[in-house]
């Protein structure tokens, strides 16, 4: 495999793309699985799970010279990586477990007044809202959200939602990058602008662009972000960041306050002195991230750019075939879509059809509960190693078991 890659990146006795079987054999999801779900968990590819290993290795040799002498350099080095990847400086960011983790970080450090008031939309992931919500509840503050269209026409409605309930109390916006749920992808440059203007700090769940969108956190503007790292960049597990701009470091605290809250140094900033080092842990995912970024962008002659071009373009041909199928109207521009598709479904139950498609059909796909319990969106991921065939099968599989609901709500 190893051989391989090398043979693809140099152009030597290999074709100029991987066969199917090629590249499916660099990650090893179950062959009798049609996966069509890297948005939730990603799927980190073998030569990155070799790299980790490696590290592992190094970890248990010698714990010592590792975490007391090594680590700290080694983190400095995969956030130097990081940092052009996203367009920030290495200083600016910290590595995190999960997005889940940095906004809980984020709204755990800030102090707030009775009164002020939090903004964020009906499509905020769950457990961020969760954590708005404690925040809210300790503090004695109001939780304020913006309605966002499902079915959309155009960003400019996202945009117009969110600023239709900003007021003088408005403290903080906690807004995502994409949506979970709907697969919507915000028009967020625009958004940071506006709020930014009318003295709104910005607080975004990019938990799924790393990897799926082109990003320049220095160009956009936001005062917090966070992205997962083990989504689309298909680093392993708990890989994730925040970005702090450098005027707010001082004021956020990671969630577990340990020696770097009375270090002495005076060489490095007390952000990086605290993030860096919050107790023994298996940080292998983290420096594993420049190997991620090396490798996936290494899968097409474009890199990145095409990756990710190339992932929108299977999104978009994967939603037209399913809504051909199903005889859906697309529910949102294709301007608003990056690696990932949302079809709305008749209501049922959810949970059921998702564990239909999987014990019949073996598929691996998620059916949302979104905007109510009963209401059903099916999430289709779009990742490299995905192909149009599968989501052809998908579209016949769900024909299949929405003409049965039917028959049967016929004979009740």
């Amino acid at each position: 495999m190893d051989s391989l890659w090398s043979d693809l990146q140099r152009g030597e006795s290999a074709p100029l793309l991987p066969s199917r079987a090629q590249l499916l054999a660099c990650w090893s999801l179950d062959s009798s699985i049609t996966f069509l779900n890297h948005g939730s968990f990603g799927a980190c590819p073998l030569p990155v799970l070799t790299a980790q290993q490696h590290w592992r290795d190094r970890m248990e040799r010698q714990p010592l010279q590792f975490f007391g002498r090594d680590l700290e350099a080694l983190l400095d080095d995969a956030r130097v990586e990081l940092a052009a990847f996203v367009g920030a400086e290495a200083d600016d960011l910290a590595f995190v477990p999960n997005a889940t983790t940095a906004i809980n970080t984020v709204l755990k450090s800030l102090s707030f007044a009775p009164g002020d008031e939090l903004l964020t939309t009906n499509q905020e992931y769950n457990a961020c809202r969760n954590a708005l919500n404690y925040v809210a509840e300790r503090y004695g503050l109001k939780v304020v959200v913006a309605q966002v269209p499902f079915p959309i026409d155009e960003p400019q409605q996202v945009i117009d939602a969110i600023v239709a309930c900003v007021s003088d109390k408005t403290r903080l916006a906690l807004l995502d990058h994409v949506v979970s749920q709907t697969g919507l992808v915000f028009p967020l440059t625009e958004l940071v602008q506006v709020l930014t203007q009318r003295g709104v700090e910005t607080l975004v769940d990019g938990a799924h662009a790393p990897g799926m969108l082109p990003l320049n956190l220095h160009a956009l503007g936001a005062t917090y972000y966070t992205g997962n790292l083990h989504k689309w960049v298909s680093a392993p597990k708990g890989a994730a960041f925040l970005y702090v701009q450098r005027d707010r470091q001082p004021t956020i605290r990671p969630l577990t306050i340990s020696h770097g809250a009375n270090a002495t140094r005076t060489d490095r900033s007390r952000f990086r002195l605290e993030f860096d080092w919050t107790g023994t842990d298996d940080p292998t995912a983290y420096l594993c991230v420049p190997e991620a970024i090396c490798f996936m962008g290494s899968l097409l002659p474009g890199g990145w750019d095409e990756l990710i071009a190339t992932n929108h373009a299977l999104a978009i041909a994967a939603r037209r075939v399913l809504c051909e199928t199903l005889q859906i109207a697309p529910p949102c521009p294709e301007a608003m879509l990056g690696a990932m598709a949302v079809i709305p479904l008749p209501d049922g139950n959810p949970m059921g059809l998702q564990d239909a498609l999987l014990e019949r059909y073996q598929i691996e796909v998620p059916i949302v509960p979104f905007p109510t319990t009963s209401s059903r969106l099916v999430r289709v991921s779009a990742q490299f190693y995905n192909h149009l065939e599968q989501y052809e099968y998908l579209g016949k599989a769900i024909a299949e078991l929405l003409h049965e609901e039917g028959s049967m709500k016929k004979h009740q």
